[in-house]
C-alpha cells in the first residue's frame, strides 16, 4: 500500500467538525452534571469533592487520552485489534472475581477512590476486532473482485465467527456481571454487518422477534395469538405461488413464530421480579405503583414535561434540585436538560448527538480503507444505541436498563470509553489522506 509523503502537522487531516462537536457535548454535559447535583453549600463548579469537580478531572484525562490517540500511528489499531479485544474480554471475565460491587453489580475494578468498568471499553475493542475480521480479503475466495461481507455470508463458518465477536462480550457481561444495558449494546453492531452486505432478512427477523415478544406479553391467551399466526400463515400461502417449497417455508415460519411465542412466556416467568416490573411498566401491563416500580419513569416524565417550551432556567429545576429523580446525574441526566432547558434545549442536545452520529457515518463512507469504514460504522452504531435507549427510557419509550447518555452522563469510565471509541476513528479518518487507492 503506497503512502504519500507525511505532512509536517501532527494533526494533519483530523476532522475539526467532529472534534468540536465532541468538545461541545462534553462541555454541555459537565454543566448539566453541575445542575443535576447542585448544592448551595458547594457552589464552586471546580470543587473536586463534588461530582462535577470529579467529572472535570475525568474530562481533563479524557482530553489527554484523545491527544495520545492522535499521536499514535493509525496502523497500531489495525495490528493490535485482536489484542485489544482479547485483553479487554479477559478483564471482563476477571472483574466478577477481582472487582468490587457497586449498586448490586460486581463489574468494577477499584482504583483508589475511583472505579473502572472494563465492560465499557469492550465497545471499542469489539469494533476494532470486527473491523479487522471483516476487512480481511483472504477469508473467502469467491471471485477476483474485492470481497465484502455479502461474500462472507456464503461461508457459514465465517459468518459464525463474525457474529461470535458480538455474542462473546454480550454473554460475559450479562451472565457474569448482570449488566443488561451494557450487554445489549453489542446487538447494535448488527448494523455494521448489514452495511457490509448482511441480508436485510436478518433485520426483518429481528423486528418480527420483537413484535412477537411484545404480543406474547400483552395478549392474555397464548392460544389466541397462535390461532392468529396460523391464520396469517394460511392467508399468506393463498397469495403466493403454491408449491411444496413455499409450503415448507410457510410451515417453518409458523412453527418458528409459535415457538418464539411459547418460549417468551417461559422466559418471562423465570425473570427476576425487578426485570418483570420494568417490562410491565414499559408495556403498561397490570397496575403500576407510581411510588415503587413506576417511580423513576414517572418522575422523569414530570421533570421533562415541566420544562415546557424554554425550560425553568439553569439551576432552577425543582424536580432536579430536590432529588425527585433517582440517578439524575447518570442514567436520567436528560431529565435535567428537559426541565431546565425545555423543549428547545432538549432538541439542541438530541440534534447535536444525531449530528455527531451522522458525521461519523459520512466520514466512514469516504474511507479508502475497509477497516476504517467498518470501524466507523461500529462507532456510529454504538453511539446511536446509547442515545436512542437513554432518551427513550427517560420519556418512557424504552425499559430502564441503566445506560448512559454519551458525553453527558456522569462517570469517568463512560467518558473515557466514548472518547477512545470516537478518537480512534478520528485518527483512522485522518490517515485516509496518506493512503493511495
Amino acid at each position: 500500500m503506497a503512502l504519500r509523503q507525511n505532512e509536517n502537522s501532527l494533526f494533519y487531516g483530523v476532522d475539526k467538525i467532529t472534534v468540536l462537536t465532541y468538545a461541545l457535548l462534553v462541555f454541555m454535559g459537565w454543566l448539566n452534571i453541575y445542575a443535576a447535583v447542585y448544592n448551595e453549600e458547594h457552589q464552586n463548579i471546580f470543587d473536586t469533592s463534588q461530582k462535577y469537580g470529579k467529572q472535570l478531572i475525568w474530562i481533563g484525562t479524557a482530553a489527554l487520552i484523545a491527544f495520545s490517540i492522535l499521536l499514535i500511528d493509525a496502523g497500531f489499531y489495525t495490528v493490535f485489534a485482536y489484542w485489544f479485544y482479547g485483553i479487554v474480554l479477559l478483564l471482563c471475565l476477571l472483574v466478577p472475581y477481582l472487582g468490587r460491587e457497586i449498586k448490586g453489580s460486581k463489574s468494577w475494578f477499584g482504583v483508589g477512590g475511583f472505579g473502572i468498568q472494563p465492560a465499557e471499553f469492550m465497545k471499542f475493542a469489539t469494533g476494532l476486532a470486527l473491523a479487522k475480521f471483516l476487512s480481511n480479503e483472504n477469508l473467502v475466495i469467491v471471485s477476483r473482485y474485492r470481497l465484502r461481507f455479502k461474500d462472507l455470508i456464503k461461508n457459514y463458518k465465517n459468518t459464525l465467527i463474525a457474529v461470535s465477536f458480538l455474542v462473546a462480550p454480550l454473554l460475559v457481561i450479562k451472565v457474569l456481571q448482570d449488566e443488561t444495558g451494557l450487554a445489549i449494546v453489542f446487538v447494535s453492531f448488527i448494523i455494521v454487518l448489514y452495511r457490509e452486505g448482511l441480508s436485510i432478512n436478518f433485520l426483518l427477523f429481528g423486528i418480527l422477534a420483537v413484535v412477537l415478544f411484545v404480543l406474547s406479553l400483552v395478549v392474555t391467551k397464548i392460544s389466541t395469538l397462535i390461532i392468529v399466526l396460523a391464520s396469517i400463515t394460511l392467508v399468506s400461502f393463498l397469495f403466493i405461488k403454491r408449491s411444496m417449497r413455499n409450503l415448507i417455508i410457510a410451515g417453518s415460519v409458523f412453527v418458528l413464530a409459535s415457538g418464539m411465542v411459547l418460549a417468551t412466556k417461559k422466559v418471562y416467568e423465570k425473570l427476576e421480579p425487578h426485570q418483570k416490573v420494568r417490562i410491565n411498566v414499559l408495556l403498561g401491563i397490570g397496575e403500576v405503583n407510581l411510588k415503587d416500580e413506576g417511580y423513576n419513569v414517572h418522575q422523569a416524565k414530570i421533570a421533562i414535561g415541566s420544562g415546557g417550551w424554554a425550560g425553568k432556567g439553569y439551576l432552577k429545576g425543582t424536580q432536579t434540585k430536590y432529588n425527585f429523580v433517582p440517578e439524575q446525574d447518570t442514567d436520567f441526566i436528560f431529565c435535567t436538560v428537559g426541565e431546565e432547558w425545555g423543549f428547545l434545549g432538549s432538541a439542541v442536545v438530541i440534534l447535536l448527538e444525531l449530528f455527531l452520529i451522522l458525521r461519523v457515518i459520512f466520514l466512514a463512507e469516504r474511507q479508502r480503507s475497509s477497516f476504517s469504514r467498518i470501524y466507523g460504522y461500529g462507532v456510529a452504531s454504538a453511539l446511536f444505541f446509547h442515545v436512542a435507549v437513554n432518551i427513550g427510557m427517560n420519556i418512557g419509550l424504552m425499559p430502564v436498563i441503566g445506560i448512559p447518555l454519551p458525553f453527558f452522563s456522569y462517570g469517568g469510565t463512560s467518558l473515557w470509553s466514548f472518547t477512545i471509541l470516537l478518537f480512534i476513528f478520528i485518527k483512522l479518518d485522518a490517515n485516509r489522506l496518506l493512503i493511495l487507492r
